[in-house]
């Protein structure tokens, strides 16, 4: 099977489900968004969040992308930066409990942690980043050995604001003869990196994936579909999600509507970096275009269910099951 190699923020999620949003208000947090914290108020917001009560997920975007494929059955790699502490052993010794191969480099700094925001009735996430060591990682660090046997590598959209780092890891990436993905991870790192994001995805990227709010802070389109067709022109494989609505996929000139497949939702921490590894999982074994995007919701829907990112075995044997049927239909 096709390998895959993945480049991400190295964070520990720090989940909390909130009865409202007098905390985001506190601390100036606008609801959905993503934001940068440093030690000083990320401590306080700590603070108050153990009188919340909290679940540690190792994750970070493209973690839980990498994780998703191991667990498919791809081989799996995953480049990232952590502290030589508590919070970064576990990152570490998480992912190679999943299959994954870690390339952990090492920093002086704690290791990052994103602490992630729960609230409404829609399960609304609402990120407060503390980096930490994640932060440290650049160009420097980056070596060509890393992606050598790797068909896939897939970015993390917040690593674009470290500019340097993704330009270096791109064109290692194209001349190891791998295939690009991007996830763009959050419309206000879209609008704040907007020239820079249009030159990669135009020059280096093969397959996008944006929400709605991503795709119309690149696109300047209202409409999902507008989005999608843009999106297309610059790139092979454009994927915009919805959420509970669906996801839209477009190659050139074909084109699918994805329903969302039936879910009870809890949590939906992690449905877009779930999605994409069930798309990109289809895509390595060469099928269909609306099949990639149907396996990404079926994935999807079971991490909605469960809080944090992590499906559970009943879950997972579940979706795999509803996946090979899908497969089958599509052979036959």
């Amino acid at each position: 099977m096709k390998s895959i190699l993945g480049i991400g923020n190295a964070l520990t999620d720090i989940l909390a489900i909130l009865p409202d949003d007098t905390l985001l208000r506190q601390y100036h947090l606008p609801l959905g968004s993503m934001q940068h914290v440093d030690m000083e108020t990320g401590d306080r917001i700590w603070e108050s969040l153990k009188e919340v009560g909290v679940k540690y997920v190792p994750g970070g975007s493209a973690a839980n992308t990498i994780t998703c494929t191991s667990i498919f059955g791809m081989p799996s790699g995953y480049i990232g930066k952590i502290g030589n502490d508590e919070l970064g052993q576990l990152f570490k010794s998480t992912m190679e409990q999943f299959g994954v191969k870690t390339t952990m480099l090492l920093s002086p700094k704690s290791s990052g942690r994103c602490m992630v925001f729960i609230t409404g009735a829609n399960a609304e996430r609402t990120f407060a980043d503390y980096m930490g060591a994640a932060l440290d990682m650049g160009p420097e660090d980056l070596k060509e050995e890393y992606f050598r046997g790797y068909d896939y590598f897939h970015i993390e959209g917040y690593l674009v604001q470290n500019q340097d780092l993704i330009a270096r890891a791109v064109q290692m990436a194209k001349a190891a003869g791998c295939l690009i993905s991007i996830d763009m991870a959050s419309y206000n790192v879209v609008e704040s990196n907007d020239a820079f994001l249009h030159n990669l995805v135009d020059k280096y990227v093969d397959v996008v994936f944006a929400n709605e709010s991503e795709s119309r802070a690149f696109t300047k389109c209202e409409k999902p579909e507008d989005g999608l067709r843009e999106l297309s022109k610059m790139c092979s494989i454009a994927v915009v999600k919805a959420g509970k609505d669906g996801s839209w996929v477009r190659s050139g000139e074909e084109q699918h509507f994805i329903p969302a497949w039936p879910a009870n939702p809890v949590d939906g921490t992690g449905a877009g970096d779930t999605y994409a590894a069930g798309f990109l999982y289809g895509l390595a074994q060469d099928l269909p275009l609306k099949t990639c995007g149907e396996i990404g919701s079926i994935i999807a829907a079971k991490v909605v269910e469960v809080v944090g990112t992590k499906i559970d075995i009943p879950r997972w044997r579940e979706a795999k099951l509803e996946i090979r049927d899908l497969i089958d239909k599509c052979n036959g």
